[in-house]
Formats: structure tokens, sequence, C-alpha cells
């Protein structure tokens, strides 16, 4: 990445400093404050600490030293916790693969009229027979790690939006209740980023009753920002304009090429993107951290293999029936 702050916008640097706290003249100190914290937390291997890394926590959490720590902290201890999730992180391996081509995620050409990303799910895609639930979340979680490590997408953020039409009873029977309080946890307390909206469109009862699955595990903040919008799209045109949307969300840009964002990432597969973008493993560890198995390897295949089966846990009609 590029000195951080080289060919922002005007405007991006008044967005920053107004919604962000980000003072230009202080921003090195503050990527120092935030770093000089890392020996005070010797049991996390802190795979990058260079000022541009740093700085995209600095604006998911406004420039507040301490809590862009807390986030960092988390960022890493979630990786070494859930070190399944990140074994063969990249969008050539063939669980991502095939979640990315079935646009789960998908990313629009175009931001909102605030500058945000726009992600897509169209959960009816989903072909559980092929791969996991934490296939699609891991294709989530590295379309993420690309698209913020562009400055603009830490300043404006993003906005997620789900098409739950034709979802059917069954796929949702391969929902892993465990692994929804992970994805939660991952998106919401240990990724650097500013979420500004999740827009659920068409969705049948029994997506509302797993939303009350994990709306304990919400934040009240997080809970505002889920919006149902049933069949009603003109309510979505009110947070996301149509110019931006692509035909089959009721918008006026031709139908979403689903296959656009699985070639970029996955480009010539030999150099897909993946986690040599991500973490640096081979990299000097600073004095005082502890290198540890975790810092160099991931798991071994046995753990890929569950990876790529689809992890099916029956949920019957109780599972639905939630006060």
């Amino acid at each position: 990445m590029a000195e951080y702050g080289w060919g922002l916008t005007e405007q991006l640097m008044r967005k920053a400093h107004r919604e962000l706290n980000e003072i230009a003249e202080r921003r090195r100190q503050d990527i120092e404050t935030v770093r000089e914290q890392i020996e005070s937390k010797t049991d996390i291997n802190f795979l990058r600490t260079d000022d541009a890394f740093i700085l995209r926590f600095l604006r998911a959490r406004k420039f507040d030293t301490d809590e862009a720590f807390k986030l960092l902290c988390k960022y890493f201890e979630y990786r070494q916790k859930n070190t399944q999730l990140f074994h063969k992180f990249c969008a050539s391996e063939m669980g991502i693969k095939h979640a990315l081509f079935d646009s789960l995620p998908g990313v629009l050409p175009y931001a909102d009229h605030n500058g945000r990303k726009i992600l897509v799910l169209f959960a009816a895609h989903w072909d559980n027979s092929r791969y996991s639930l934490s296939s699609i979340y891991r294709a989530i979680l590295l379309t993420l790690e690309r698209l913020i490590e562009e400055e603009a997408n830490q300043i404006n953020g993003f906005v997620i939006v789900v098409d739950w039409t034709e979802f059917t009873f069954k796929q949702s029977t391969y929902v892993n209740p465990k692994l929804l309080k992970s994805m939660v946890e991952g998106l919401q307390d240990c990724f650097p980023a500013r979420f500004g909206g999740v827009h659920f469109i068409n969705q049948p009862w029994f997506v509302e009753a797993i939303l009350k699955v994990v709306k304990p595990f919400l934040k009240e903040k997080t809970k505002g920002k889920i919006h149902l919008h049933g069949n009603n799209l003109g309510t979505l045109h009110n947070y996301i304009h149509k110019e931006v949307l692509p035909a089959e969300l009721g918008g006026l840009i031709p139908p979403y090429n689903t296959e656009s964002w699985a070639k970029e990432l996955i480009g010539d597969e030999i150099f897909s993107y993946g986690e040599s973008h991500i973490f640096w493993p081979t990299q000097e560890i600073p004095d005082g951290i502890p290198k540890s198995n975790s810092q160099t390897k991931f798991p071994d295949t046995n753990l890929t293999t569950k990876m790529d089966t689809p992890d099916r846990r029956e949920l019957d009609e109780e599972f639905f029936l939630i006060e």
C-alpha cells in the first residue's frame, strides 16, 4: 500500500476529519500511540504493525487510540482462536471460490450516495451440496480484507444487501447457529470497518426467526442498522438509491454480473488474492512478542477437509419457534 493519505481527495480528507476525528498533523503520533501498546499484550501474535495497517483500526474507532488498540487485539485474537477459518484463506480455495462465483458475496460496481461500497448476497444461490456456510463467511471476510486496503473504503465504509428471494426452508436447515454467533463476533467486534447498514429484502418468515436467534449477540447500535424490507423495494431505495442498484434489486443499472467480483479476486488463480496479501507470516516479530505455531503455520489438512465439507446441522421447525 502506498504511503497513507496519498491520493485522497480533499472531500475525503474533510470527511475523515469531520466524521472520524482524523487530523493529518496528529495521524503519525496516533499510530505510534497504538503501536506502543503492543508490548503490553504478549499473548497475541501481531502479524502486522505497519503504519497503513494500524491506520485502518484508528479510522474504524474514530481515532480513539485505546479503542483502536482493543480492536487490533480482537482482530488477531479472533484469528488465533478460529484458525480453521483462515486456513488456505485465498480466493482460489475451492469452497471460497464456489461461494464467490455464486455471488456470496458480490460487490456492486458503484458506491452509494455516501461513497460506501455495496456488498450483495443472493441467498438462493447457495448450493450447500458443494460448500458450507463457513465458506460463504470466509468469502465475505476475504472480500472485506481486499476492500479495506483502499483508504476510501476505510473512510466511507460499507453497506450490505441480502436478497432472500427463493431461499428455501431446506437451505435454512444448513445454517449452523454456532457459526452464526462466530460470524457476528467476527464482523461486529473484530474487523476494522464501518458498516452503514444491512438490508434484507424478500426475507421469508424462517429467516426472520433465525435473526431472532442472532439478535442477542448484536450490540444495540448494530441492531439499529439492520433493516427488513420484505418485498417493499421502495423502502430499500430510501437508503440506497436506484441509480446504483441492479435491475434485480429494483435499480436502474443492468442486472448484476454475478461472476465479476469472483474473477477480480481469483484472477488467474496462480496469483489469486489470499493470505499472503493480508498477513506477513514470515516477518520478524518485535521483541517481547512470543512466537507460536500460529505465527507461521496454519492448521493441517484434516481441518481443511472439515471446512470443505458442508457443515450440516439439521434444524427442525422447533428451532424457529422462538418467543
